[in-house]
């Protein structure tokens, strides 16, 4: 179902790429230049695939580390000898 869904979106890619080949100017602070349309649009979606990627690590590392900091916790105080 994975393989399916992938080979669907890449056709899809493919489709836009060729139907937005026109040339677009862009100007990002000092930058200017001219680049395909697709092109951007591509380089777009996996610039936020990235940063969507970047988050998500960062958001299971938070959630590894407070449960090791949470299993630290339990075993340290299970080990307290009663009185």
């Amino acid at each position: 179902m994975i393989v399916t869904f992938v080979v669907i979106l890449i056709a899809v890619a493919v489709i836009f790429s060729v139907q937005n080949a026109s040339p677009v100017a862009l100007s990002f602070l000092a930058w200017h230049f001219e680049a395909s349309l697709a092109i951007v649009t591509m380089l777009t979606l996996v610039i936020g695939m990235i940063i969507g990627m970047a988050i998500l690590s960062l958001s299971r590392l938070r959630r590894s580390m407070r449960k090791k900091k949470e299993l630290r916790t339990e075993d340290t105080g299970s080990e307290m000898p009663l009185k």
